[in-house]
């Protein structure tokens, strides 16, 4: 059984959250009537408000596929790996402007009012965190590039680095099965993964303090830049998650 969130659309007909719009329309009169013409074109629109929660769906994919090639690019010192990932980050931005483009245009045409509207504002707020998630993956991938031939990341912090980049990529995961299926108990769980990331961040930069460190000026900028990229990236997948509860629960 879907979940509707007991709002009503302007012509008094209950809304709900993409990719249970369809499930909730009502089967009208054949096309041909006025009312006929009424059911089309609210089918329309509810098919119109799945493509958006697809799309935020497609964006997490993408994303966590980004991070996960960055950090292989990073400790491995993979050119090729680099380069494809920053070339791909087009795609995420690209999504970012035709979602938001869709929905602008979703909201002066149709009106929206109540669950409708809030899914709508909700949305557009979730793509532009995973734009920046995308963009921070971009970043690590950018540092890769800077320093090919060498590793950015010294040799006693690479498992650290790693961890940070195998949470990263679980919570996108995470975040598109979250979006998918509405669950906000999984949702509220992420708090903890994230709090794992910070720990680690933590530990690079006690690391990088420590008396008689040896890491020179330039390699302590690289890593205290990546492993901020990381904690962010985490950051805006749990900003995503809370936006979801917001969005179904109305209470943020």
């Amino acid at each position: 059984m879907p979940f509707i969130d007991g709002s009503f659309d302007r012509i008094g007909h209950p809304v709900s959250w993409p990719g249970w719009a369809g499930a909730a329309t009502e089967r009208g009169p054949r096309p041909g009537t006025g009312q006929g013409r009424e059911t089309l074109v609210r089918d329309t629109y509810h098919e119109q408000l799945d493509s958006v929660g697809h799309t935020l769906v497609e964006m997490a994919g993408l994303v966590g596929q980004a991070l996960q090639r960055a950090t292989r690019a990073l400790l491995e010192s993979d050119l090729a790996v680099a380069e494809a990932v920053i070339s791909a980050d087009d795609a995420v931005d690209s999504l970012h402007r035709e979602l938001d483009v869709r929905t602008l245009d979703l909201m002066a045409r149709q009106q929206p009012v109540a669950g409708d509207l809030r899914t709508l504002v909700t949305s557009l707020r979730m793509s532009a965190d995973l734009e920046r998630m995308g963009d921070l993956a971009r970043h690590i991938a950018k540092i890769a590039r800077m320093r090919y031939p060498d590793c950015a990341i010294p040799q006693d912090l690479r498992e650290t680095i790693g961890q940070m980049g195998e949470i990263g990529v679980e919570l996108a995961d995470k975040v598109g099965k979250i979006i998918e299926g509405k669950d906000i108990t999984a949702a509220q769980s992420l708090e903890a993964e994230d709090d794992a990331v910070d720990r680690l961040h933590r530990a690079v930069f006690a690391e990088l303090l420590r008396p008689g460190s040896p890491y020179s000026a330039e390699i302590a900028i690289d890593v205290t830049l990546i492993s901020r990229y990381y904690e962010r990236f985490a950051d805006h997948a749990v900003s995503v998650a809370n936006r979801l509860v917001f969005l179904v629960t109305g209470e943020g």
